[in-house]
């Protein structure tokens, strides 16, 4: 009996072990860590990145090293001065960084992507405390940011690129073609990419590859992208300009697939219910559609997503879940 007493005590002393801290659900995900996220992400732009390299040549290469270089710069310094360790490591700057050079014209001088990553990593991520605790999505931040301070040099401007598929020579925008003289681009060009824009919006193929891979692979979340597509093609449809661009031509066009997919789905500055999450890619959806129609800009997306993200608490508080067995609060 004595025996038995004591192989039981001794069966209930705790084990030795170390505590593994993972992002929930716990008991489906317990292997998932921010860095393997980050590589997804990094996995899923890779079709972006290479059509616009494809595309830009080195213009693209240029406003990708220079935002790498700033980014990491700025999150080595940042991190430094509130006395903690550098996080370079978690991927977390790497990806700001390739976004944020993607939704920049190739154009653009090496200044405007620099202060843009610094103000994305400073001011969008490391002020709030670090990744995780942000409330905007750190790229747009520094997008809007560089748009609002040079606004002259934030136009994806007419450049000649030897050997390019594209001719972009004196070429507007396909967005700024329609806004303001009313041309109206071949679908077949927005899909495939071959227009000027931004570096990450041209190509609709390339973002639905990537996006496609990130929703798979649940890094991100079906419903954001589902509601803001399904926002753009329904007021696109009920657009009665009737100048021959289409709900298609709105999904295509401009930064729309990209931001879904890429910017939107930033689990830290969306919500967190699945209810929550399509709401949010619907409002962002919608505030693009309007910004388009009825502003003096010819994108929405970096004001939508930024608008949203501050609304993300108050989704978070209207689409409390119920508890099981149990009356919502």
């Amino acid at each position: 009996m004595q025996e038995t007493e004591l192989n039981v005590k001794s069966s209930m002393k705790p084990a030795s072990s170390a505590i593994s801290v993972s992002p929930s659900p716990h008991l489906a995900n317990t292997a998932d860590s921010t860095r393997r996220m980050m590589l997804d992400v990094l996995i899923a732009l890779a079709p972006v990145v290479g059509m616009s390299i494809y595309i830009f040549r080195l213009y693209a290469v240029f406003q990708l090293v220079v935002c790498l270089c700033g980014c990491l710069l700025a999150e080595f310094v940042f991190v430094r001065m509130r006395g903690r360790k550098p996080t370079l490591m978690d991927g977390s700057a790497v990806v700001t960084a390739v976004i944020l050079a993607m939704s920049l014209p190739g154009t653009a001088p090496w200044y405007v992507g620099f202060i843009a990553a610094f103000v994305a990593i400073g001011i969008g991520k490391i002020i709030f405390g670090g990744l995780g605790m942000n409330i905007f999505n750190p790229a747009m931040v520094g997008r809007a940011f560089v748009m609002i301070a040079f606004a002259g040099v934030m136009a994806a401007s007419g450049y000649e690129i030897a050997g390019s598929t594209v001719d972009v020579v004196s070429q507007a925008t396909p967005m700024n073609a329609y806004k303001m003289n009313g041309v109206v681009t071949p679908l077949i060009n927005l899909f495939w990419g071959n227009t000027n824009g931004s570096l990450g919006e041209t190509s609709a193929l390339a973002c639905l590859l990537g996006g496609l891979y990130l929703v798979i692979r649940r890094t991100a979340s079906w419903e954001i992208p589902a509601g803001v597509i399904l926002a753009v093609l329904v007021i696109g449809a009920l657009d009665s300009s009737g100048t021959g661009w289409t709900a298609l031509h709105h999904l295509f066009g401009g930064a729309v697939l990209f931001g879904a997919f890429f910017i939107a789905t930033d689990p830290v500055t969306s919500p967190l219910t699945p209810k929550g999450k399509f709401i949010f890619g619907l409002g962002t959806g919608v505030l693009i559609m309007v910004l388009r129609l009825f502003s003096g800009y010819p994108e929405g997306l970096m004001f939508a997503v930024l608008f949203m993200n501050a609304l993300t608490p108050l989704i978070n508080r209207w689409t409390i879940p119920t508890p099981f067995g149990g009356k919502k609060q």
